[in-house]
């Protein structure tokens, strides 16, 4: 089986491209990917794979639950969970939504960024900022005044002085005992006879992206869908976060980031405080060389139009709540409308997390344990026929020549989940092109060194992805995001 590739309105393009290059080609075709931008989003990826392959090892996301239950049973004297105001009505918590909490979603592609933005007002009065989604983590951070160590982003950084609702959170608060404490240098840990100390903090990616400063509360403002349609603005008060005063990595143009992993400190799980069980997010990536123009949505809350779609389906999470990821398990990868025959230990998650296969908005490309990414990279070089492959372009194989071909046929690829659910992808969300139209790639890579698959952004383009927490089961179904 195959399906009709064209090489004249395809979009296949991962856009980590330098600021130099974002600014000569803003207004040109984008449906091209240097070679060298390529090496450096797929060494990002791998970094990021490490970092959390390491931090389920060492067991940092269940630590962070258990410090959570820990909090909650001991006194509540300093704790002050998220509230809404002005007040909702009842069915608001209870999970009968008759209203959404949406913020606008974009490519961060306009600003050299590999992932997608969520636009956040912050403090009172409420400023706007652009901060990374990624469900991959936990820690919703900012980069803040003074910034002693912070990377370039688009738009001034936060400064806590300007906002009436900021307070810091001392080490003697309960929630002081959520975020990992930093080394000495730059801040110092928590003492216990100082009450008045800041808790400080420290929240690693990658070997080469983290953030440090002062974990703390701030006034959140997103925007309110009300049943008739109509816009308006709700506040989240007491919304936990990191202040970030040491900051590096990759984040190049946001702000900061905003997590919506499943541990306690996720924007996500404080929402969950006030929905309830029965809370539930969904997002929709527009395409990956759209501009700050071209927008869609995230949506806290039930969304209806989407759990209407009868092209919607659904595959069950898997693991304890005690994980920060959201883990599916995979049964079967088919290509060309075969099923390949990978080791169904391949896929599996251990009693010990450690395995199995996460969906992550934070990750681009789609990466699999070996032997599951050989098998799938030789059953695609083995079905496609007639196109000369190219062996220069690394990381990414096979890459094939289609120089003066108008359209050329790939294979179909989709997942199949150990629930029965299939979730079959349009081919520009595994193939893209590379430097010009006559080079194609697979844009699936293995995960060295680590049994974690993951299902990346890249992949997920164009789907309506749900997280419907009450039921544990992920839903996508396919949608033009621009029109969501």
């Amino acid at each position: 089986m195959v399906l009709k590739f064209s090489l004249i309105v395809v979009f296949l393009v991962f856009h980590f491209f330098t600021l130099e290059a974002i600014s000569k080609n803003h207004n040109n075709n984008h449906n091209v990917v240097p070679k060298k931008s390529l090496t450096d989003f797929v060494v990002r990826d791998l970094t990021r794979i490490q970092a959390l392959h390491k931090r389920v090892i060492e067991k940092k996301n269940q630590n962070s639950i258990s410090k959570w239950q820990k909090t909650k049973e001991e006194s509540n004297k300093f704790y002050k969970p998220p509230v809404v105001s002005p007040a909702a009505p009842p069915e608001y918590f209870t999970g009968n939504y008759s209203s959404q909490l949406v913020a606008t979603l974009e490519s961060g592609v306009s600003f050299g960024s590999g992932e997608y933005f969520i636009d956040v007002f912050i403090g009172t009065p409420p400023k706007h900022f652009s901060l990374i989604l990624d469900t991959g983590s936990d820690l919703n951070w900012i980069q803040c005044v003074p910034c002693y160590a912070c990377f370039d982003q688009n738009g001034p950084y936060y400064d806590p002085n300007d906002s009436f609702s900021f307070k810091n959170i001392s080490c003697r608060d309960s929630r002081c005992q959520l975020v990992s404490s930093p080394s000495p240098d730059p801040p110092q840990p928590c003492e216990a006879e100082e009450e008045s100390q800041v808790c400080p903090y420290f929240y690693w990616y990658g070997d080469s992206s983290n953030t440090t400063g002062d974990f703390a509360v701030e006034t959140f403002t997103v925007n309110l869908t009300k049943p008739n349609g109509e816009s308006d603005l709700k506040i989240l008060e007491n919304v936990m976060f990191g202040c970030g005063h040491w900051n590096r990595g990759l984040f190049r143009g946001a702000s900061g980031l905003l997590g919506l992993g499943r541990g306690p400190l996720s924007f996500a799980s404080q929402l969950r405080n006030l929905y309830g069980h029965s809370f539930s997010f969904s997002y929709c990536f527009v395409e990956r060389n759209s501009n700050s123009s071209v927008s869609s949505k995230l949506i806290f809350g039930e969304n209806k139009e989407l759990l209407g779609n009868p092209n919607l389906n659904f595959t069950s999470f898997v693991g304890g709540k005690e994980n920060t990821f959201y883990y599916v398990e995979i049964k079967s990868v088919m290509v060309g409308g075969e099923v390949l025959n990978i080791p169904q230990e391949t896929w599996s998650l251990s009693g010990e997390g450690v395995g199995g296969t996460i969906i992550d908005s934070g990750t681009t490309l789609t990466y699999f344990a070996e032997p599951a990414y050989e098998i799938i990279k030789e059953a695609f070089m083995k079905k496609i026929k007639g196109y000369e492959i190219v062996e220069s372009l690394l990381p990414l194989k096979p890459c094939y020549n289609v120089s003066g071909i108008e359209e050329m046929e790939l294979p179909e690829f989709g997942i199949m989940f150990s629930d029965g659910a299939v979730w079959d992808f349009p081919v520009e969300n595994y193939f893209i092109q590379i430097e010009s139209d006559e080079v194609v790639c697979l844009a699936i890579l293995g995960s060295p060194k680590s049994a974690l698959s993951i299902i990346g952004n890249y992949q997920q383009q164009n789907f309506n992805v749900l997280y419907d927490m009450k039921n544990s089961r992920l839903g996508y179904a396919p949608v033009k995001c621009t029109e969501v």
